[in-house]
């Protein structure tokens, strides 16, 4: 029975674990903006890319087989005085292309994109879309740092359970937790910022980084846990403390308050 039981809290924990890193995803600010608008009876569907790592520009492709219909890519560099830019997007075939203008590391450019034939007009997205450049990050780094945060979240809430249903492996959970917490966000993300923005660490207190703040936070509460249970195995109330403190900083989308240049501080 107890064999069963610690299967489904396993599973509930994977689950659950999948269902946060799906919403990570899909809130962050570098998730593609997505949609549809009608021109000229046709319906268009789009995606707007919103991070690049891409030298020469980010490359963006609607396609729209009327040849009637027009485009226009309409820009500016994020937090910049610089006025406006229209220019006209390329056919290719049945797609419209245009190239959002490459940035160094952390660079951002807003952009909008319109679409029209005769009176028929219609802007792709209500709001802004924002490019964020970045250095490419590579494999050998970037994936390892992503499977430990998974791990770490996985044992994170597994942990939590079996604290809060008074398992006996909480301690051991909570070492396995700490472990690939450190090693996935103190260690390996470091390093893949490294590579993406050209430093270490911009978070407290040397800047206001979210996601290297809350990976700190999420660690000080690990490790007090761990402490604590290595001291008392039955002292469970601190994994749970913990476990709800990494939810909590993972509902926060990645990668908001990033790096970025402020162009209105430089040229």
């Amino acid at each position: 029975m107890k064999k069963y039981k610690s299967l489904w809290i396993w599973l509930f924990a994977i689950v659950f674990t999948l269902a946060i890193a799906v919403y990570q995803k899909m809130t962050g600010p570098t998730y593609p903006v997505t949609g549809k608008v009608v021109i000229n009876k046709n319906e268009i569907k789009y995606r707007l890319p919103r991070t690049s790592d891409s030298q020469t520009g980010e490359q963006i492709k609607i396609q729209v087989a009327d040849t009637k219909v027009k485009g226009t890519f309409t820009y500016k560099r994020f937090k910049s005085n610089d006025t406006l830019t229209n220019i006209a997007m390329t056919r290719d075939g049945e797609y419209l292309v245009a190239t959002v203008p490459p940035q160094p590391a952390a660079g951002k450019v807003q952009y909008k994109i319109t679409l029209e034939s005769g009176s028929d007009k219609n802007v792709l997205s209500d709001d802004w879309v924002v490019m964020r450049y970045k250095g490419a990050v590579p494999l050998y780094i970037l994936l390892p740092h992503i499977l430990l945060m998974f791990m770490a979240m996985l044992f994170s809430s597994r942990t939590g359970l079996e604290a809060l249903f008074k398992g006996f492996s909480t301690y051991r959970y909570s070492f396995v937790t700490l472990v690939t917490l450190f090693f996935g966000g103190a260690i390996l993300g470091p390093i893949v910022q490294k590579y993406a923005f050209d430093a270490y660490w911009t978070g407290w207190p040397f800047g206001h980084d979210l996601t290297d703040n809350k990976t700190l936070v999420a660690l000080i509460f690990w490790g007090i846990a761990f402490f604590k249970l290595s001291k008392n195995k039955y002292d469970r109330k601190w994994a749970i403390i913990a476990a709800l403190v990494l939810l909590a900083v993972y509902m926060v989308p990645h990668s908001v308050l990033g790096s970025e240049i402020d162009y209105t501080q430089v040229k």
